[in-house]
């Protein structure tokens, strides 16, 4: 074989594998899960007040996300849904960390961009992947008809405990501060579907995450769709306000302090029940 020949051999196969790369698709379904439990005493709410308080909750944090993908690209995002309605007679402020609109990954070239709407203004938070320390293990599972294997890493985060004030009886900011904490992030992989990706910014997995809980938090796959009929096209999000990820959150807690103390200045100007809830992590 001359060294032509070999050369258009080569072009092939690189043609060919970018073709495959790009012919396999899919969309998974993600079911979000958190655990919390928030007990007060008869002084604070009375067991009516306290049942609608925790089903709005419990709403608020149950969603659907959608992850779009082929194997170099990817989209995670939110369905659309209703706003949970707030108890009546009460006003309630949920303060939790992040969470993206658009978030695109692309594990070629080892970056993100999620597009984020917070405050009314549209950023584009533009930055690499983090380098996720897998730890792989042998132990399986299956989710629904995919074999799954395990995989931890750990990391340490700067939390805040759930905190909780009703018509003011604590300042949060006082009582939870940001703290070190060590957790464990535990994933299930299935190499069934041959791809580095996985929901939110979980990825680096030999097989698509079905699977992962981070703290109280579980997003669990409860639907595959593999090469749909319909050709998924994955675009990459280019409107909004261009930061760093580091930048991001800097202006998000400047924006929930100053978030805070309004509500805090509103709760003092009005009679009736109020209650401002944060979750940590």
């Amino acid at each position: 074989m001359n060294r032509l020949t070999k050369l258009l051999v080569i072009v092939m196969v690189l043609v060919s594998s970018s073709m495959i790369a790009q012919d396999f698709q899919g969309i998974a379904t993600y079911k979000s899960h958190r655990k919390f439990d928030i007990k007060l005493d008869s002084t604070q709410m009375n067991s009516d007040m306290h049942k609608s308080m925790m089903a709005m909750m419990k709403k608020q944090f149950e969603k659907t996300y959608l992850l779009t993908f082929n194997k170099e690209v990817s989209i995670y995002k939110e369905e659309e849904s209703l706003a949970p309605p707030q108890p009546s007679g009460m006003s309630i402020m949920i303060s939790t960390s992040g969470g993206s609109d658009v978030l695109y990954k692309n594990i070629k070239e080892n970056r993100y961009t999620n597009q984020n709407e917070s405050y009314s203004k549209l950023f584009l938070i533009q930055d690499k992947l983090e380098d996720l320390n897998w730890e792989l293990a042998s132990e399986t599972k299956n989710i629904g008809d995919y074999t799954c294997y395990k995989a931890t890493f750990k990391r340490e985060v700067e939390v805040r405990e759930s905190g909780i004030s009703v018509n003011g009886d604590k300042d949060l900011d006082e009582e939870t501060k940001p703290k070190m904490e060590e957790i464990t992030i535990t994933a299930w992989y299935t190499p069934q579907i041959p791809v580095n990706n996985g929901p939110g910014n979980y990825h680096g997995l030999p097989g698509l995450i079905l699977e992962v809980t981070d703290g109280t938090q579980t997003l669990m796959c409860s639907k595959v769709v593999l090469n749909p009929e319909k050709s998924i096209e994955i675009k990459e999000p280019k409107k909004g306000q261009e930061v760093t990820q580091k930048k991001y959150d800097a202006i998000m807690e400047k924006k929930m302090k100053e978030m805070r103390e309004r509500f805090r200045n509103n709760r003092e100007r009005h009679d009736g029940n109020s209650i401002e809830i944060r979750i940590g992590n």
